[in-house]
């Protein structure tokens, strides 16, 4: 009997360790995850933010947000506070994309020939300010910030003379070029920034490695270089403050269109002071367009172009109507005469003998030129250029033209004046 109360003994203990268990924990508590789940899923896009600023409309500002294809401000802090960081000043940020504002329109319609996103047309902004920076032995150059090693593949000329990496006109086609290269061999317009700043084989090494990384989050956790990732990121910083520039308190600027850029292909070779003459712009302010050529006397050959601002153009091409008027000669191209550009007259009649009154030149300055009907695609010509030869838009041309996208052939006639 003591023995069995021994044994019992340890009973009433266990019994209200029980108790206190069944009174505390009726039933078995759910686990504590890990780690708390975010309000939002991480591979779930940003939530729609209602954006109050300008529409998308025909300026340079609409275009521009009309081809963006890449996530706005939300996209990522850092690109938010980027954005904020290149707007502490709203003034100077205003005064600075007022003094680029001709650069960025012509890169901006280039990257639309191209099919490039409106971000990129930023991108010198990132890389140097759109300033033609100057540079020696292997270092890069231009607003583009192009190495000679990347220009040689881009085909761009770099000798004592001259620098196509500061050529405004051939290095911004050449980078769109590349740019929608990138894209179509990435699929992904952020890694086609990556690659231009990293370089493609690199970026081409770390896909092979850990894969082609998912859209979210915006800017990709690929283990490039830190300044590789903030490269896109200012990239998107930019842009944000284009799509909603009231919330960083700035006023954008407006292009008007006299400052508006032409790029102008030559007859015959011609030095910039020869040009600046002509087109009554101070040689200077010419040789900051194109500082591609190290000297303003330097002769520009006939398969050149030059950029001119749009008054000045205009300016042009009524001296050398006049020269031609006079038959006192030029070795400069006409508008009514384009070289590279190829008019025909839907109105002329079967080509007859060769005079003095209907040689091509002469011709062409004596005609009116709402005359001139259509265009013949040459070798190497865009639409993009073609539009801008003839002082219309890239839109009425696909219009006049029954065209779906810009692509064009050699050979192809195009309607460059409206029927009516």
């Amino acid at each position: 009997m003591k023995k069995t109360a021994r044994l019992l003994r340890p009973v009433p203990s266990a019994l209200s360790v029980l108790l206190v268990a069944c009174a505390t924990a009726p039933v078995p508590a759910p686990q504590k995850p890990k780690v708390e789940p975010p309000a939002q899923p991480i591979d779930a896009p940003p939530p729609i933010v209602s954006v109050s600023s300008p529409e998308v409309g025909d300026d340079l500002w609409g275009r521009m947000r009309g081809s963006f294809a890449m996530q706005g401000c939300e996209a990522d802090p850092a690109v938010l506070a980027w954005a904020h960081r290149y707007t502490r000043d709203p003034q100077q940020f205003e005064q600075q994309m007022d003094r680029v504002l001709p650069q960025l329109d012509y890169v901006q319609r280039a990257a639309a020939a191209h099919g490039v996103p409106g971000e990129f047309s930023l991108l010198p902004w990132v890389e140097s300010d759109f300033r033609p920076v100057s540079s020696r032995h292997s270092h890069a150059a231009g607003m583009w910030q192009i190495v000679p090693r990347t220009a040689k593949a881009m085909g761009l000329k770099v000798d004592r003379e001259y620098d196509g990496r500061l050529d405004t006109a051939d290095a911004t086609d050449a980078v769109m070029k590349m740019l929608s290269r990138y894209n179509d061999q990435f699929g992904d317009w952020r890694l086609a920034d990556y690659a231009y700043n990293s370089g493609e084989f690199a970026l081409r090494r770390l896909i092979a490695k850990h894969g082609q990384p998912p859209r979210q989050p915006v800017v990709p956790r690929l283990p490039v270089q830190r300044h590789t990732r903030e490269h896109l990121t200012k990239l998107l910083a930019l842009s944000c403050v284009i799509r909603e520039p009231e919330r960083f308190g700035v006023n954008l600027p407006r292009l008007s269109n006299e400052r508006e850029l032409t790029a102008m292909p030559l007859d015959n070779p011609a030095s910039l002071a020869q040009i600046a003459r002509q087109a009554g712009i101070a040689p200077d302010a010419l040789h900051e367009l194109n500082p591609g050529h190290h000297r303003i006397t330097a002769s520009l050959r006939r398969d050149e172009r030059v950029l001119l601002p749009k008054r000045h153009l205009e300016q042009f091409s009524r001296a050398m109507r006049q020269q031609i008027d006079g038959n006192a000669g030029t070795q400069l191209v006409s508008l009514d005469n384009p070289p590279r550009l190829p008019v025909l007259d839907s109105e002329a009649q079967p080509p007859r003998q060769q005079t003095e009154e209907n040689t091509p030149a002469i011709a062409s300055a004596k005609r009116p030129h709402h005359r001139l009907r259509t265009h013949v695609v040459r070798h190497g010509e865009s639409l993009w250029q073609i539009a801008h030869y003839y002082a219309i838009g890239v839109t009425e041309l696909q219009r006049w033209n029954h065209l779906k996208n810009t692509r064009i052939l050699p050979g192809q006639m195009l309607r460059v004046a409206n029927a009516n």
